[in-house]
């Protein structure tokens, strides 16, 4: 199996972002990690990448990885880049730990031409259901306690869908999973994590 292949199989969103991806685009990836999306990207599409990453040891994989990243805190925004910079800019599990959620968005519409962003659905029906029972929900995609999660913002689907239309934000493809299968039957309830492409409606 390629090295490509194997990363691919621990984030079954990775397949699904590398579609919607062409051949030779600029792409810059949001809280990148270890940079594995970026490098499954340039080897399987070429693609000219691009990191933004705050956690030391992370930046330090990029680089063995030969990723190109850079080191400074997203909620400072992304001044330091152009309007239409990039033709995607990508925030995979990562905007749940953002704390000024919009203005980030606005900035990654600005400097992409499109946006690719995945989130964990907090109405998933199994977290509901922890909800019921009087504990804050664990799962794979939500894997913290209470006391340690970095997550700052705790939203929906429904949610995220109604602040795209009220910020005049288009919604191009969503896709809605649960233990890695697409998930088509009322996603707020059943769908554990959804991506989406977005663009600004202008």
């Amino acid at each position: 199996m390629s090295s490509a292949l194997t990363r691919m199989r621990g984030r079954f969103d990775f397949a699904h972002i590398a579609r919607w991806i062409l051949p030779g685009e600029r792409v810059l990836d949001l809280g990148c990690g270890d940079g594995a999306l970026l490098r499954l990207l340039m080897d399987t599409r070429q693609i000219q990448g691009y990191g933004v990453e705050l956690d030391p040891a992370n930046v330090t994989a990029c680089i063995q990885n030969g990723v190109h990243v850079l080191q400074f805190d997203l909620e400072r925004g992304l001044s330091g880049f152009e309007d239409d910079s990039f033709d995607h800019v990508i925030m995979s599990l990562s905007l749940q730990t953002v704390r000024h959620t919009v203005p980030i968005l606005r900035e990654m519409l600005r400097v992409g031409r499109e946006v690719v962003v995945s989130f964990p659905n907090f109405a998933y029906r199994p977290h509901r259901e922890a909800i019921a029972a009087g504990h804050m929900p664990v799962s794979r995609h939500l894997p913290y306690q209470w006391f340690d999660s970095p997550n700052v913002r705790f939203f929906t689907i429904a949610d995220f869908e109604r602040l795209c239309a009220d910020e005049r934000i288009e919604i191009i493809e969503r896709m809605s999973f649960a233990e890695g299968r697409l998930i088509t039957e009322d996603p707020n309830l059943n769908a554990e994590v959804a991506l989406y492409r977005i663009r600004d409606r202008g």
